[in-house]
Parts: structure tokens; C-alpha cells; sequence
């Protein structure tokens, strides 16, 4: 069965990376954009982030080239702040045991993030997540529910996307994938987990649910 896990706060929490992604767009343009203009933007990936904010401050969308340079900025932002000597993401342990378990019981598993692809591995490496478990980052004009199709479009189902955010939800019902929430951030009916949860509470949990599907 094909899984989708946000990266994003669902397996691990970097603080502050809306701050580095000001920064670095500070560093590329000249002018950080304020927290009021980068919290405003109705997309929830980097691509869609970026490009919105391009817009509104250049008159026109964000050239391929022009994120290409983003993520490079992006990425040594992250590299200079999260190191042994800096700051340390907190681990998701249980969850992050929990999807290895999920793949080696031979679930096809994706993390798919809002962050740019490089800026994804930094943030995959750091949190040992095993290679097995395959990683698709924020693409050119490609929205989160983009995303998860592209990750689950040659794959037989039942599927499923696991995340912590509402966006998370929404992208999923975009989609067409059922949901399941990390953490009590996003209301609704759907199952919930504990961010604490040991691996064995998400091995079970995504099992029953697909069996259910």
C-alpha cells in the first residue's frame, strides 16, 4: 500500500523555518519579505510560497531559474542553523520508527514535504530517516495535493496521507487520498495520533485504517 507522511512537523519539528525562508529570500532579493506578507500567502509549499510573495513584490511569477537560486540560498540557511554546534530538530521517534516498520513490511512509503527538495534531504538526513522511504519535495507550479498525485500516480491503492496541519487535510481531500492526522492541530473527523506515539501505535493505526478502505 503506497503512504504519503508530511515531512513537516508530522516526523520532526524545525523551529523557525519561516524565519529562514525570510531570511533567505532577504539574502536573494535584497529585502526580506514581513512575517504579515509570508503568512498571508494562501499556498503551503515553498514553490507556491515563493512564487506568491515574486509576484506581489515583481509583478510577475518566479522564474525556474530564479527558485533554482532559492533553494541553494535556502538549503545553506538550514546547513548554518541546525548542526550539532546550533540548533537540533526534536525527533518524532516513535513515528519515525513507525514508517521504517512501514516499509519494511512492505508498504510503499513517500515523504512528501512543502519544503524545496533540498531542503528536504537536510531535514530527511538529520532525522535518520532510512533511503527506503522515498522523498518528494515542492516542485515548479505543482500544489501539495499536486504532489501527493504525482508520489501515489503509478501505484495501486487503498493510499493514505499522514500530516499535522489542516493544509495537510485539505491537500489530502484535493487529492482524493484519505487522511490521518499527527498531533490534535487539525479539526475534524479523520483518525488521530499522538505525536508521541510509539511505532508500533502507527504501524497499527495505518493498518487497521487501510483494512477498513
Amino acid at each position: 500500500m503506497p503512504l504519503c507522511f508530511d515531512l513537516d512537523g508530522t516526523l520532526g519539528t524545525f523551529g523557525g523555518g519561516y524565519l529562514l525562508l525570510r531570511e533567505a529570500l532577504g539574502l536573494q532579493w535584497g529585502e526580506a519579505p514581513r512575517a504579515d506578507e509570508l503568512h498571508a500567502c494562501r499556498g503551503s509549499t515553498d514553490w507556491e510560497i515563493v512564487d506568491e510573495l515574486h509576484r506581489a513584490r515583481f509583478g510577475e511569477g518566479l522564474s525556474d531559474l530564479a527558485y533554482a537560486a532559492f533553494q541553494t540560498i535556502c538549503l545553506a540557511r538550514f546547513q548554518a542553523t541546525f548542526h550539532p554546534e546550533g540548533k537540533i530538530p526534536v525527533a518524532h521517534q516513535g513515528i519515525i520508527k513507525g514508517l521504517h516498520q512501514l516499509a519494511e513490511r512492505g508498504h510503499r512509503v513517500w515523504l512528501v514535504s512543502g519544503n524545496v527538495p533540498p531542503v528536504l534531504d537536510f531535514k530527511a538526513e538529520a532525522l535518520n530517516i532510512d533511503k527506503k522511504v522515498l522523498r518528494l519535495g515542492s516542485l515548479p507550479r505543482c500544489s501539495r495535493a499536486d504532489l501527493i498525485r504525482m508520489a501515489l500516480q503509478d501505484c495501486s491503492g487503498p493510499h493514505l496521507y499522514v500530516g499535522d496541519r489542516p493544509h495537510d487535510r485539505e491537500a489530502a481531500r484535493e487529492a482524493g487520498v484519505p487522511f490521518m492526522s499527527v498531533g490534535k492541530a487539525v479539526p475534524g473527523d479523520h483518525p488521530v495520533l499522538d505525536a508521541e506515539a510509539e511505532a508500533r501505535h502507527l504501524v497499527e493505526a495505518v493498518e487497521a485504517l487501510v483494512a477498513g478502505l
